[in-house]
């Protein structure tokens, strides 16, 4: 219900949804707590948070080099930890996790998708895994009831994208682009096409990801009939950019959220 109470609010206001995205424990698990306690305090709309992982494929650089600075220290047990100390502090902002696959087979699919439930999070995209493998996971998150997130990218088939419309819950992760995560000066790629197509199969908001770095994105992709969007990139670079003064980070951070949500 967190995302459906998240969606209808947003829709009665005529707002997007903005999601940022960061990895847990990056650089650290006490800065990565105060950096996602101070998106919340910044009125982001819900958060998306990945797991390190040692084989990011699906990330450029800015993100890939988050998950290895958190992989000096990161562990499941520690991830879990800290959703549950997020949800403590926060019960009504949505939670999504974005793993890698190996992760999630490795933990065992229906104690991952148990042990997220007890953590509070409301929902999980699996960054490689293609839609043809679903079943593989669906009826674990069904079970413990976690929305499953699927992509739907610019070079998917009409047959596809009834599919990614059809399964997913909670939202839609539209790529705006193909390839990797990163930063763009330009939404190079016009995604109303893709989001029609979708609208026509389901009412499930459908969220634009990959290269949203300005408010005038985010302008953009309202233009292009998207509920909301992800960002992550620009994000993680200030992260990376200010390693060496928690204080300077969280406020630029605060800074860039503003700048983009008001």
């Amino acid at each position: 219900m967190r995302y459906q109470n998240m969606f209808e609010t947003l829709k009665k206001q005529d707002k997007m949804a903005f999601i940022p995205f960061v990895t847990l424990g990056d650089p650290n698990y006490e800065w990565s707590f105060e950096i996602i306690k101070t998106l919340i305090a910044s009125g982001v709309s819900a958060l998306e948070l990945g797991f390190a992982f040692s084989d990011p494929v699906a990330d450029g650089v800015t993100i890939q080099a988050s998950h290895l600075r958190a992989l000096k220290h990161a562990s499941m047990a520690k991830n879990f930890q800290l959703l549950r100390a997020l949800r403590d502090y926060n019960p009504h902002i949505p939670i999504g996790l974005l793993a890698y696959a190996n992760l999630i087979f490795s933990y065992g699919v229906d104690g991952f998708y148990a042990q997220i439930k007890e953590c509070g999070v409301d929902s999980v995209l699996i960054a490689d895994m293609p839609l043809i493998e679903k079943e593989l996971v669906i009826k674990s998150a069904q079970k413990h009831q976690i929305k499953q997130i699927f992509i739907a990218s610019p070079n998917a088939s009409v047959k596809d994208l009834e599919q990614v419309a059809m399964h997913s819950q909670g939202y839609i992760y539209t790529l705006a682009r193909s390839g990797v995560t990163g930063i763009s000066h330009a939404l190079e790629n016009d995604a109303s096409a893709i989001i029609k197509t979708l609208k026509t199969f389901s009412p499930t908001p459908a969220l634009l990801g990959f290269g949203i770095s300005k408010k005038e994105h985010i302008t953009n992709a309202k233009g292009m009939g998207a509920d909301g969007v992800i960002c992550g990139s620009a994000l993680v670079k200030i992260i990376e950019e200010n390693l060496n003064n928690e204080n300077a980070m969280l406020e630029k951070i605060k800074g860039f959220i503003g700048g983009m949500i008001f």
